[in-house]
C-alpha cells in the first residue's frame, strides 16, 4: 500500500504552549500534513497514540520536545522506538547536546528552536521519504542505507551522511570519522557504527578501523600483511578479516561489471 505523502498524521508534542502552538500552525501550513494533534506532555501524547493506534489511524510521526515535565523526550522517543509500528521521530529542542541520543534512538530528524521554515520542511521529507511504500523519491541522505549523525564542532550541531564518511577510526569510547573533507569526533563506541553501517557497505578490517568498501581505491597484500587505501590513507587489516574483505571486493568488483 502506497504512502498518502499529502495527508500524514502527526501529532506535536512540547509542554510549552506558545511553542507548541507555533510548531503546530509551521506544520498544518505543510501540504503534506493531513492531521496534527497536539499534546502537552508525555503521558498525554503516550495515551493520544495509544487511542489513534486502537482506532485504526496511527500516528505517523511524533515532532517532540526534549525537556518537558514528567516524561522527558529523550524517555518518550525510546518508547516509541519499542512500538510494533513505531512512528517516525523528530526532535524539535533548544538543546543541542541531545543530537547524540536522538541519533541512537534513530530519529528521522533535530531541529534546533526557533525552528526555521525550510528546516522544518526538509524534517517532513525525510519522514515521507522513510515511511514504507513511499512514493516520492529518497534523496542520498534519506535512503535506508544512508544515515546522518550528529557531530559538534565549536558549539554547533552538523549531521555527516554515512554515505560521506571513508572510514572511520576508533579512539577509545569514541569513534573519529573521517570524510573527504575533514574528520569528527563522536561519542559513539566503533561496534555501535559497525552494526548500524553494516547494510551500507562498512565493513570491520581492524578492531581500530571500519571502512567503506566503495571508498577503497587499492588491496595490498604482501608478506602476509594486508593494507587498504582510500585516498592518501593506508589502514592495516588484521590477518583474520583479511581474506572476507578480498572476497567482499571481488564480489563487488564483479557485480559492477555485471551491471
Amino acid at each position: 500500500m502506497e504512502v498518502d505523502v499529502t495527508g500524514l498524521r502527526v501529532l506535536a508534542v512540547d509542554d510549552e504552549q506558545p511553542a507548541l502552538e507555533d510548531l503546530a500552525y509551521m506544520l498544518r501550513a505543510d501540504p503534506r500534513i493531513g492531521e496534527v494533534a497536539l499534546a502537552r506532555d508525555g503521558a498525554s501524547a503516550l495515551k493520544m497514540l495509544d487511542r489513534a493506534m486502537a482506532d485504526g489511524r496511527p500516528v505517523e510521526a511524533v515532532f517532540l520536545d526534549i525537556r518537558m515535565r514528567g516524561l522527558d523526550g529523550v524517555v518518550l522517543g525510546r518508547l516509541l522506538a519499542q512500538f510494533a509500528r513505531p512512528p517516525r521521530v523528530v526532535f524539535v529542542t533548544a538543546y543541542e547536546e541531545h543530537a547524540v541520543d536522538a541519533f541512537e534512538i534513530k530519529a528521522e530528524d533535530y531541529l534546533l528552536k526557533p525552528v526555521r521554515p525550510e528546516r522544518l520542511a526538509e524534517a517532513v521529507r525525510r519522514v515521507c521519504a522513510g515511511l514504507p511504500g513511499a512514493t516520492e523519491p529518497a534523496s542520498e541522505a534519506s535512503r535506508p542505507d544512508t544515515e546522518t549523525i550528529p557531530v559538534e564542532l565549536a558549539g554547533v550541531t552538523r549531521f555527516v551522511a554515512s554515505s560521506d564518511v571513508r572510514y572511520v577510526e576508533a579512539q577509545g569510547d569514541y569513534a573519529r570519522l573521517h570524510t573527504g573533507s575533514g574528520s569528527h569526533l563522536v561519542r559513539i563506541p566503533l561496534a555501535v557504527l559497525e552494526e548500524r553501517w553494516g547494510a551500507a557497505g562498512f565493513v570491520r578490517v581492524h578492531r581500530s578501523h571500519l571502512v567503506a568498501l566503495k571508498h577503497i581505491d587499492e588491496l595490498h597484500i604482501d608478506s602476509g600483511r594486508c593494507t587498504v587505501r582510500i585516498g592518501d590513507t593506508e589502514i592495516p587489516v588484521s590477518r583474520r578479516h583479511t581474506r572476507e574483505l578480498r572476497d567482499l571486493l571481488v564480489r563487488r568488483a564483479r557485480k559492477g561489471r555485471t551491471e
